[in-house]
């Protein structure tokens, strides 16, 4: 073993549990610990930070999971950074790893860890040299790139104690937790907004101060933004409730069967993740880059990109532009790209996801196998097995990326609480916890259910 090998093996990680299934109480109480740590994290000032200019960036920290100011500003960027870059790699053919061995799985691990460690270390230069965060008078940089480094250790290792003590990943809670809490916030506020004081921040005060203040135009735009929300919700409730389900049965019980769900957001919510983080990490680097007199990808008018790449990267609120009826040609165009950019990027990412994540046909049909299951009236052979699976996987992550992706952009550009792309993930988020903690209490409620299932 060499000494790279040496270093991914020993890096310091958080141990998996002992026992095969966690109880539910178990799993929801690690869950809650670190939500409650995430929010507390939250709240916890850089010492020593004078100004901070990543503030106005609200709408990116929602979708990053940080809070800009704090020592989790870095959020779960660099971890997601990490997860791009490598599956980029491998996806390229760059640099392939046998995810069907424990070994090539460890190597994987431990190479995503040690990347998610660079840019922690990477990002945190970048926020404090560039100008996002600046240090006080009497201040050392170092001593703000030091409490950046430890916030983003802290969120790395909460992300690891979810996804082996917890349900889901810490990576989809947090997202999911900042995103309620700003939706919360912006629907429901009743404190003046500091742009306008005679209307409340919250939607849903200003909806009514607006119609008793016979404002037609302040109604309208918080009522779009209010109903906005809701489709978007329902829309993805109705889409998660799709899916194929591929008959089996038992080879050892003749006349027993089941139907295994393949859902149609077959990856879930990991490619609208990555590419809404790697939409988010350009327009930050982008205004950071401009403040320090490099426009190479965009210039800026206050908060909102208006040349370069950045501007192609954000998704104009059409809702908005026709209540106010400033719509022109310009912004159909380039919300038009901004839907595509989100289309594709989704769709290989999630090309992607499906080969590094177990999700291909040949895991699958290894798992249905493992389990005793089969294709009726064909004899139990793995290869059979995957050919008929690949008839459903590609189609249905292809597809279902595309569909996440169309889904994703129109939410943020029909100008809905928060970010759309925020409540989508959210609301998918919220939905496949729902899905896990249901099933993980009906086995531990049913014995015989649990037996069943494990096989044992």
């Amino acid at each position: 073993m060499g000494w790279f090998e040496n270093i991914l093996y020993n890096l310091p990680e958080i141990k998996a549990p002992t026992q095969k299934r966690l109880a539910f109480k178990e799993k929801l109480k690690w869950t809650l610990i670190i939500l409650v740590l995430f929010f507390i994290l939250g709240l916890v000032p850089l010492y020593g930070l004078g100004a901070n200019a990543l503030q106005q960036f609200e709408f990116l920290s929602v979708i990053l999971g940080a809070s800009f100011g704090s020592i989790i500003s870095l959020g779960i960027g660099p971890i997601v950074t990490a997860s791009i870059v490598l599956q980029l790699l491998n996806g390229s053919g760059l640099v392939k790893f046998d995810l069907t061995t424990h070994d090539g799985k460890r190597r994987f691990q431990g190479i995503q860890k040690l990347m998610s460690i660079g840019f922690i270390i990477l990002e945190s230069f970048i926020y404090i040299q560039m100008g996002g965060l600046t240090p006080s008078a009497g201040i050392s940089p170092l001593i703000l790139i030091f409490q950046l480094f430890l916030g983003g250790v802290l969120i790395m290792f909460m992300d690891e104690v979810v996804s082996k003590w917890g349900f889901g990943s810490g990576i989809s809670l947090f997202i999911a937790g900042g995103v309620s809490q700003t939706l919360f916030v912006r629907a429901f506020n009743p404190l003046p907004s500091p742009t306008n004081p005679g209307v409340a921040t919250g939607a849903v005060p200003a909806l009514i101060q607006s119609l008793s203040a016979g404002d037609p135009v302040t109604a309208g735009l918080m009522f779009a933004a209010i109903a906005a929300t809701i489709v978007v919700f329902l829309l993805v409730v109705y889409a998660q409730a799709m899916r194929v389900e591929v008959p089996l049965s038992f080879g050892r019980v003749r006349g027993y069967g089941i139907r295994w769900p393949l859902q149609f957001f077959y990856t879930s919510v990991i490619p609208v993740i990555l590419v809404a983080a790697l939409i988010a990490n350009i327009q930050l680097f982008a205004r950071l880059l401009s403040n320090a007199g490099i426009t190479i990808l965009g210039t800026f008018s206050g908060n909102t990109p208006v040349s370069g790449l950045a501007v192609w990267l954000y998704g104009p609120s059409i809702v908005r532009n026709i209540i106010t009826h400033s719509l022109q040609w310009a912004d159909v165009g380039h919300a038009l790209v901004y839907v595509l950019f989100m289309m594709f990027g989704a769709m290989i990412f999630s090309i992607f996801w499906v080969q590094t994540s177990g999700l291909d046909a040949r895991s699958q049909a290894n798992q249905m196998i493992s389990s005793g299951l089969q294709i009726p009236g064909f004899r139990k052979d793995i290869r059979v097995l995957e050919r008929m699976l690949n008839r459903y996987i590609w189609p249905l992550t292809v597809v279902g990326g595309l569909a996440v992706g169309l889904l994703a952009a129109l939410a943020d550009i029909s100008g809905a609480l928060a970010s759309g792309t925020g409540i989508l993930l959210t609301v998918m988020i919220v939905y496949r916890l729902y899905e896990e903690i249901a099933q993980q209490h009906m086995m531990d409620m049913n014995p015989m259910m649990r037996k069943f299932m494990t096989g044992g």
